[in-house]
């Protein structure tokens, strides 16, 4: 029987966290046609910041971290800034109950966040979780133009 829970990241899951996103976000670079975006440069001593302001859940599977979320609440928005699962495991729900599990901390929040504005399969993926576009920028540190997003409380 396969074991799966969402649990409270430490800062001890760094590393693990920072493999599985640098294989989740392989798929925008490719949308995007650069390789030198923010997640793709992260490196674990970066990780280890976001616990300095983020709270950051894993999804853990039969032992192994397969997924993360992490977010922050600036002046009752939640910042969702990363979400991740392992690419075997894309397309099961996971995405989808990591979200959940993230809102449910922040119950009560607006919830914003932003995704590659030519990721089709994210927005839609968002939409589907009650997001709404309502802007398109660049940020100062790639090129890539994002759609940013929100969610009224969970």
């Amino acid at each position: 029987m396969i074991n799966k829970t969402i649990l409270k990241a430490s800062i001890q899951d760094s590393a693990e966290i920072l493999k599985i996103q640098k294989l989740a976000y392989v798929s925008e670079a490719e949308l995007e046609g650069n390789y030198e975006i923010e997640p793709l440069l992260q490196t674990v001593a970066d990780v280890e910041d976001d616990f300095l302001e983020s709270h950051i859940l894993k999804l853990v599977w039969d032992g192994k971290i397969i997924g993360s979320v992490r977010a922050r609440e600036i002046n009752g928005t939640c910042h969702i800034t990363k979400l991740m699962v392992h690419p075997d495991f894309q397309g099961k729900g996971f995405g989808k109950e990591l979200m959940a599990a993230i809102e449910n901390v922040f119950k009560g929040s607006r919830f914003e966040l932003f995704t590659g504005s030519n990721s089709l399969k994210n927005i839609n993926f968002y939409k589907n979780l009650g997001y709404a576009g309502y802007k398109k920028e660049k940020l100062p540190r790639e090129d890539t133009v994002f759609l940013f997003m929100e969610k009224k409380e969970a």
